[in-house]
């Protein structure tokens, strides 16, 4: 298959296998030269740390056919030095950043032809596991681990439309442990499913907005944004939650543009006030870029967006907003901040 007939995927998001895959595994602690394999399942002792313990972390980013043809990874030295980062926090062996970034640099290459025209794109997991067969280990890291970078073309997160978000806010329990709230573990997001399901059910949302104590944390799987004309306001960072890359380079665009941005500790009342005041809420991820709020429901009560009501209409700011990120993914504008990488076969 070339490249140019890379295929539009209408399936679910990240349920197609891309060919292949790239593997790198420790020995004594150490970890060998990163290979490209055939996608296939791996093998795994069922002693392995990671499956009794939880010593698994992962990153996930994309790679982007732009106009000119050319395919480009968005920020993987960002994604790499975050996985590296969540490596030392759960004392897994670290392969350190620069192999993380070549790993995903060859998944990328190796998958090339089925990387889909824009709006789609290569969504690029890489996983760390510790894979130490010691079921006695509750009370010690995984000395050995697994390094593997797996790929699934997806289509436009928006193909059935743009539809806003309808957010439920969880203001007694955390999304996770407020230790590994910036790392991106699996459990983390095992610990929303029940809530998020919960208000699934009750309500219809989409997400949960975690907010212990009245104060505003993330969904399950993306940052908040309060966006206006000339200001972003978004919750400072800490501990508590991941450091989205998504979140990160829309605000640098947004300082472009002249906005005034402000980190700070943001309240439920806050979100509320802003909303009332006619201003738009958006979530900040690898997947969407930037969705928009069309409700937020705290205690029962519906506020509304305006011009996100559930009408299919982003609002103007959230949407030029959105469009400024995905123009440099898509080489349609220069990358003034050296974001992306070329890959080329």
């Amino acid at each position: 298959m070339s490249a140019t007939a890379a295929p539009q995927t209408t399936a679910a998001f990240g349920t197609v296998v891309a060919p292949h895959m790239v593997v790198a595994s420790t020995g004594d602690g150490i970890f060998a030269a990163p290979s490209v394999t055939l996608t296939a399942p791996l093998a795994l002792h069922p002693f392995a740390h990671a499956l009794h313990y939880g010593s698994a972390c992962f990153e996930g980013l994309k790679a982007h056919r732009g106009v000119d043809g050319q395919v480009r990874l968005f920020r993987a030295d960002r994604h790499a030095a975050r996985l590296s980062a969540s490596a030392a926090r759960l004392l897994l062996p670290d392969p350190g950043a620069t192999m993380v970034h070549d790993a995903i640099v060859a998944a990328v290459r190796a998958n090339l032809d089925v990387v889909p025209e824009a709006p789609g794109s290569l969504y690029v997991r890489p996983v760390l596991l510790g894979v130490e067969p010691n079921i006695g280990a509750a009370a010690a890291p995984s000395a050995e681990a697994t390094l593997f970078v797996v790929a699934s073309p997806v289509g436009d997160y928006f193909a059935g439309g743009a539809r806003p978000l309808t957010l439920v806010v969880e203001t007694t329990l955390p999304r996770t442990t407020p230790q590994f709230g910036r790392v991106k573990a699996g459990a983390n997001y095992v610990m929303a499913l029940g809530i998020t399901q919960q208000a699934r059910a009750r309500y219809g949302a989409d997400q949960v907005l975690f907010a212990p104590n009245g104060i505003v944390q993330e969904t399950g799987a993306a940052n908040l944004l309060l966006v206006s004309s000339q200001r972003i306001v978004t919750p400072e960072l800490d501990d508590g939650f991941l450091h989205g890359v998504t979140r990160d380079s829309l605000l640098t665009l947004a300082r472009d543009r002249g906005m005034v941005v402000e980190e700070r500790h943001v309240t439920v009342d806050d979100v509320v006030d802003w909303i009332e005041a006619g201003g738009e809420a958006a979530l900040a991820g690898t997947a969407a870029v930037l969705a928009a709020v069309g409700t937020v429901t705290v205690d029962g009560r519906e506020v509304r967006v305006r011009g996100g009501d559930g009408d299919g209409v982003f609002g103007p700011y959230t949407s030029a907003l959105r469009e400024a990120l995905v123009a440099v993914q898509h080489g349609r504008v220069d990358d003034r901040h050296e974001w992306t990488v070329e890959v080329k076969p």
